[in-house]
């Protein structure tokens, strides 16, 4: 069946968020151990949700706290450190151009989302957004993607998700999407190209296993 809607990851995806989400979880690991944090370890958290990863990286302490440095550290750089990454923004008006529907389906909150998304001038090519408060389920649960796909009239069959991590990819699955991995973000910051299944396991792998890998942005239309 013709694909007819592509629902984007935001972080990694569509944003070069890296820096300033290492940059912020450093920022904790600093407040806490008065040390950096490793960098690996941290890009292997990249698509949860923050509290869940909170909450496993530092157990004894309290994550509402926790979170507040992460968020405080990037509150007044966010706008001026995030990027387009290349091609994304072509990509996405081309395929409004086209009639496709998009959406966005991200662990971030709905406020720096928007942020985002006017920053880089696609607010009005992204048909529907959902974000970490919009549903008390995240990624790799279905329930995320449902729900946008819901927003948007579309079967999942006929629709695609397009994100860097296996939460993302896990997600899309899970509704009964094609998945899309894409080939830059984290793993460009680590040199290797797992970084995105890092601290999964073998079954989980191969459940979560894309459908596509893409190396540029402009890939996405040989597959579609």
């Amino acid at each position: 069946m013709k694909i007819n809607t592509v629902i984007f990851d935001f972080d990694g995806t569509i944003a070069d968020t890296n820096k300033i989400i290492i940059d912020s979880w450093q920022a904790v690991y600093r407040a806490y151990t008065g040390k950096e944090g490793d960098v690996d370890y941290i890009l292997s958290t990249f698509g949860e949700p923050l509290y869940y990863s909170m909450e496993k990286a530092f157990p004894d302490y309290d994550v509402e706290e926790t979170v507040a440095i992460y968020r405080g550290y990037q509150k007044d750089i966010y706008k001026k450190e995030i990027k387009l990454f290349p091609g994304m923004g072509e990509l996405i008006k081309g395929l409004k151009e086209k009639g496709y529907k998009t959406g966005i389906v991200t662990s971030r909150l709905k406020a720096p989302t928007y942020e985002g998304l006017e920053v880089f001038g696609i607010t009005d090519l992204i048909d529907y957004v959902v974000t970490v408060e919009d549903t008390d389920k995240h990624k790799p649960d279905p329930e995320p993607a449902r729900i946008c796909l819901s927003k948007l009239g579309s079967k999942p069959e006929e629709s695609i998700m397009v994100g860097d991590s296996y939460f993302d990819m896990g997600c899309g699955k899970n509704a009964g999407m094609q998945t899309v991995m894409v080939s830059w973000s984290a793993a460009k910051e680590s040199g290797t190209e797992s970084v995105a299944l890092k601290g999964v396991t073998p079954e989980e792998r191969i459940a979560f296993t894309p459908d596509y890998i893409i190396k540029s942005a402009d890939e996405l239309w040989d597959i579609l």
